[in-house]
Formats: structure tokens, sequence, C-alpha cells
């Protein structure tokens, strides 16, 4: 088998383009992108049109996202991949300080869907001369592609309610996301956070996120718990199915943290987020415990309005 090779390092460069225009109620968007690293490359458009009714007090949207991608995979020619998503949403007013909001994605994906860069380890069975005329079995570990399937569908769900308090002009914002997929994945999420104004100038915002997923049907720590596997060298996503990628495992996140806005002048406001990321896996389709990530991270950032 060919060996993994990847570069450690990369530099994407991407552009975007949104032409809008209001038409009475509605207002329509057209969105054009283009994404380019080493091995991927990425084209992209979305139509959407948001429709206010009521006074302004209900907003619907709609919308259509399509991306034409490339990847580069070492040993084969360039290959392609299509997203399509559709997309609804309806937000309510319910009164001066609180806003509903509920907003559903249906996507399909289709072509080459797996990650270049992923493995699954397999035990084979090596025999040499024992030096005696007979022969002796050496257990071996190699590693072989992963094989996903070819075709991808799947659901998401998004409710959020936010709800200012006069008195401590603070607002409460609660996000709760629900998805499911045709891999056998189903996932929930939610993320609170607490806006705390303070000053006119500064704006605290403590959050917490939480976020589970069972693992999808063909996630396997190895290829021996595959019956009847015979791993291809350029697995082209037909069955049966198999990867060992632990964001495909049964796992858990939390991220703790709390990010902050200062508005220097009308056009101009700094800002800084601090988020503690922990992920762990649960149940008997978890991946190794040194697959999961912990990170702290720390961002910066200025914001210039023109």
């Amino acid at each position: 088998m060919q060996p993994f090779l990847a570069d450690l390092e990369d530099v994407r460069n991407g552009i975007l383009g949104a032409l809008s225009q209001q038409i009475g109620d509605h207002r329509v968007e057209l969105e054009l992108s283009r994404s380019k690293e080493s091995d991927y490359l990425s084209n992209g458009i979305s139509l959407s049109d948001r429709w206010e009714l009521n006074q302004k007090n209900t907003t619907l949207a709609f919308g259509f996202n399509y991306l034409d991608d490339s990847v580069k995979v070492f040993g084969l020619e360039d290959q392609t991949k299509r997203s399509y998503d559709l997309f609804m949403g309806l937000t309510q007013l319910l009164d001066k300080n609180t806003i509903l909001a509920a907003n559903l994605t249906v996507g399909y994906s289709e072509g080459y869907l797996n990650d270049p860069y992923k493995a699954i380890q397999r035990t084979d069975i090596v025999s040499l001369p024992d030096g005696a005329g007979g022969m002796i079995d050496i257990p071996t570990v190699n590693l072989y592609r992963e094989n996903r399937p070819d075709s991808r569908l799947r659901g998401v769900l998004q409710m959020q309610g936010t709800h200012y308090f006069d008195k401590v002009q603070a607002a409460l914002d609660a996000t709760l996301r629900l998805s499911q997929d045709d891999y056998g994945v189903f996932s929930q999420s939610l993320q609170v956070e607490w806006r705390q104004g303070l000053w006119d100038r500064l704006e605290v915002t403590p959050f917490c996120r939480y976020y589970r997923q069972n693992a999808a049907d063909f996630f396997y720590r190895t290829l021996d718990e595959v019956p009847n596997a015979t791993p291809e060298e350029y697995p082209a996503g037909k069955g049966p199915h198999y990867s060992a990628d632990y964001r495909l495992s049964s796992m858990n996140t939390l991220s703790l943290g709390i990010k902050t806005r200062y508005r220097l002048t009308e056009n101009i406001a700094l800002s800084a987020a601090y988020e503690h990321y922990d992920m762990s896996g649960w149940g008997a389709h978890q991946a190794p415990a040194a697959a999961y990530p912990t990170a702290n991270i720390w961002t910066f950032g200025v914001n210039i309005q023109f």
C-alpha cells in the first residue's frame, strides 16, 4: 500500500462576494465563493430570500446552497464532491425583548466523501519459513484507507430564543440543535450565552456549549471488527464501509468560555475571547482516549466599519 503523505503547513486563499437587493418586503441575496488549498478547491453559489411580514415582526427565510469541490488524493486523479443544501427559517418577535427562531436545513452530498488522510488499521498474518522446513505466522499491523459511503443525506433543526432584561442590561440566548443523517449519526447540542452590557461600551459574554452524538453505523476501531472486508487500495465508496475517524464515533464535547467586546468609537471595536474545549468518547463505539482533543483557545480581533 502507498504511504499516506500530508503537508504539515498549508495556505488557504478564499474570496467571497455577495449581491443583495430589496424588493418590497423581500431581500434577495446572491453569494459566490471560491476557496483553494494545496489539496482542495471549492466553488460555491448561494441564493436566499428574506421575507418580512406582520409589520416586520415575522421573517421567513428560504435558500439554496451548492458547492462543487475538487479533492486531491495521493495516487489518484483529482476526485469530485458536490453538496446541495435547502434551508428555510422562521423568526418571530414576541415582544420588544423576546425573539424566537427556528431553522431547518436538508442537505445531500455525493462523490468522494472519504478523508484522504484518515486510515484504519488491520492485523494481517505474514507466513515465513521457520528454518526447519515449516512456516511460522507473524501478525503485522497494516494501515488501509477508510471507505465511507459515496453519498450522504442529512437534516438539521435549530431552535433559538433570545430575551433581553432591561433592569440589568443583559440578554440570555439559548440555541438547541438536532441533526440526523443516513450515516446513522444523531447529534444534539445546546449552547447558552449571557451577554452583559457594562458602561455603555463593554460587552462581556460567558457561554457554555454541550454536544453529544452516537457513532456512525460504519465506525470501527480496527478493520479486524469488519466482517468480510477486503480493503481496496483506493476505496470508491462501495460497501462494506468502515472508518476509524474519531469524529464518527460516540462522543461528547463541552466548551466553556467568555467573550468580550469593547467599542472604542462608533466605528472601531476590540474583541477578545477564551474557550476551553474538551472532547471525550462514550459507550461501546468510542475511539481510543488519545484521539479526542482538549484545547485552550484565545482569540483577539479588531473590527473597523467604514
